[in-house]
């Protein structure tokens, strides 16, 4: 990794496609529409930033860090969030559309999902126990072997989740969201 060391820069409407991005380490910085889609964004320290309204759809993050990293209103489609460095790996996501992505054996506990599209999301193997999935559409989200203990479900909407192949001790679902865990089953829920 590199030694360059940017610190509380704000960067406006930057695409990154056409000039790249340096790499090392960006610490309280903050993205607001730019452009990284499909840009090679690998061994990267993003620490305690903010992108606003960025595209990263299809951009390359293996062994980036995102650690305490907030996204707003970004477009996210088919990143693969399993090749991050997961040391200190903790961000958020509001309004982000995140399709086609993959969570694939994360840990991400207490990670917040506001308002975000995350449909064909692959959340397989990973560690979500305390998760919140505020008004997420999930559909075709796929879950297998997930933990979701104590994950909150009761406004997301479009999930189908096995209770045999997951851990969802504790997780909260509201009456009209429960249909998520049981259709499986083909029972009528009126």
């Amino acid at each position: 990794m590199s030694d360059n060391h940017f610190d509380s820069i704000d960067y406006m409407k930057i695409d990154f496609a056409l000039v790249g991005i340096e790499k090392g380490e960006y610490d309280n910085c903050t993205f607001v529409n730019c452009n990284f889609q499909s840009v090679y964004a690998t061994n990267i320290q993003f620490i305690e930033c903010q992108f606003t309204d960025c595209n990263f759809s299809n951009a390359l993050v293996k062994d980036s860090a995102f650690k305490n990293v907030y996204f707003v209103g970004c477009k996210m489609i088919g990143i693969k969030f399993h090749e991050v460095n997961q040391f200190l790996l903790q961000f958020s996501f509001k309004e982000c559309q995140l399709n086609f992505s993959s969570f694939y054996q994360l840990k991400i506990p207490k990670t917040s999902f506001i308002s975000c599209n995350l449909e064909q999301v692959d959340f397989t193997e990973t560690q979500a126990s305390k998760t919140v999935f505020e008004d997420c559409n999930l559909r075709g989200a796929i879950f297998e072997n997930t933990n979701l203990e104590k994950t909150d479900f009761r406004t997301a909407t479009n999930f189908n989740l096995n209770p045999s192949n997951s851990k969802l001790k504790g997780a909260r679902f509201s009456r009209t969201t429960i249909e998520g865990v049981l259709s499986q089953y083909q029972i009528i829920i009126e």
